[in-house]
């Protein structure tokens, strides 16, 4: 089992990329290949699927995308490639947030998704994602945050709500006072 791969992207096609470590170009299956850069090393985090007559490596930019794609081939009727289109057209954030609030309209706009998927999904995925799977991946800097704004007195679902409105682009005290302000509101 792979957990990543760190090397250089030597090729890039419309599904898949080889990413050389060590001498092995290893092909990934990915959402969206032309996020990845040619002969750029990148850290690609990594599922092997393995079936009677297949055996696939899937690649993914952060771990949440990867952790929300094994929850989606969990579901029934939705399969590898039916997962992929999904994270190749919407964000982890709003796959999420799709699914909680039982946005079927939503889930339907992605290729190979009919009313019955959509349905299936939210049925078997509803209130066993994380909320923090959706906003993680701003970084660790969140969790800092969080951990300042509890030991401020507030409780994790005051600041679950305000987590994903943070730009995670500044630094923890900038992003500490920008939380603040949100819940002060």
């Amino acid at each position: 089992m792979y957990g990543y791969i760190k090397g250089v992207v030597t090729k890039i096609t419309p599904k898949n990329i080889i990413i050389e470590n060590n001498g092995i170009g290893y092909l990934l299956i990915v959402s969206n290949p032309y996020s990845f850069k040619l002969n750029n090393e990148c850290k690609v985090f990594v599922h092997q699927y393995v079936r009677e007559d297949l055996i696939d490596l899937y690649g993914f930019g952060s771990e949440d995308e990867k952790e929300l794609f094994l929850k989606l081939i969990s579901v029934s009727g939705i399969g590898p490639k039916s997962a992929l289109s999904i994270l190749a057209t919407g964000t982890v954030k709003e796959i999420v947030s799709a699914i909680e609030s039982r946005n079927d309209a939503y889930l339907r706009k992605f290729p190979g998704i009919g009313a019955k998927a959509s349905q299936q999904i939210i049925l078997d995925l509803q209130g066993k994602l994380n909320y923090d799977e959706a906003i993680s991946y701003k970084g660790s800097k969140l969790d800092d945050v969080e951990e300042a704004l509890i030991a401020l007195g507030y409780s994790k679902k005051e600041i679950s709500k305000v987590l994903p409105k943070l730009d995670g682009a500044l630094d923890e005290g900038n992003l500490v006072k920008e939380a603040l302000k949100l819940l002060v509101k």
